[in-house]
């Protein structure tokens, strides 16, 4: 008798979870490097219970969009942007190894190389660290930094061969079970930064989309609502 409410509320739920990752897309929409989330569904067979098995919808992940977003020239020469399906190393707060598509960096007063959320960029001999009096710095394309006095450093770039595995962890950060490779197929581009992969107008599109959806089940599931409440009085009243 309850199961339409049961698949009805298994659906709302699986469009909220939606609704959260396309109000997550669009909050992102101006950060650098962040690439679009969009969720992964699978239906749930429940086993039988005094009748026929009930199919339910299950919200059983999200997968991330790869194409690259838009450069943008800024002429910070701390600034960089991957061409290709790299990511840049960061250090995560555990002492861990995360990974960002996220170039726009500074340096704090020790000069250590940072993100936009304060990562520590990560090179081959770990927290990458910059002369405090360096008045040159150069960032070829395979992301060797160099000051007046020569090579310093060497900006981390990993590749993976499936980067549906990266994990999303917040910060525009990403963490994986399996440790990426050296990129062969990625340079680094100085003095520029690649903005976000959200298209605005599809995410709108799909905003409304699922507000209807929502709006359509609310309905099913107040009818059925007052079908049961109508059946229980009359009950009642026999």
């Amino acid at each position: 008798m309850e199961n339409s409410i049961y698949l009805g509320l298994s659906r709302q739920m699986v469009l909220r979870t939606n609704m959260d990752i396309v109000a997550n897309n669009i909050a992102n929409m101006n950060t650098a490097g962040f690439r679009a989330q969009n969720p992964v569904f699978e239906e749930y067979v429940s086993k039988p219970v005094n009748g026929d098995p009930l199919s339910f919808v299950s919200d059983y992940g999200q997968y991330q969009m790869t194409d690259p977003g838009p450069l943008t020239q800024t002429g910070n020469d701390l600034d960089v942007a991957l061409v290709g399906n790299g990511f840049i190393t960061v250090q995560m707060p555990d002492g861990s190894t995360g990974y960002t598509r996220d170039g726009s960096f500074h340096l704090r007063s020790d000069g250590t190389l940072v993100t936009t959320t304060d990562r520590p960029v990560m090179g081959n001999g770990g927290v990458i660290v910059l002369p405090t009096d360096a008045t040159e710095i150069n960032i070829d394309e395979n992301g060797v930094i160099s000051d007046e006095s020569g090579p310093v450093s060497q900006i981390g770039v990993v590749e993976f061969e499936n980067v549906q595995l990266l994990e999303p962890v917040g910060h525009n950060t990403y963490t994986c079970p399996q440790a990426g490779v050296e990129a062969q197929n990625t340079t680094v581009a100085q003095g520029f930064v690649e903005g976000s992969n959200v298209k605005p107008v599809i995410e709108m599109t799909r905003m409304i989309e699922i507000l209807r959806n929502s709006q359509s089940t609310q309905k099913v599931l107040n009818s059925e609502h007052e079908r049961m409440r109508e059946a229980i009085q009359k009950l009642t009243k026999t």
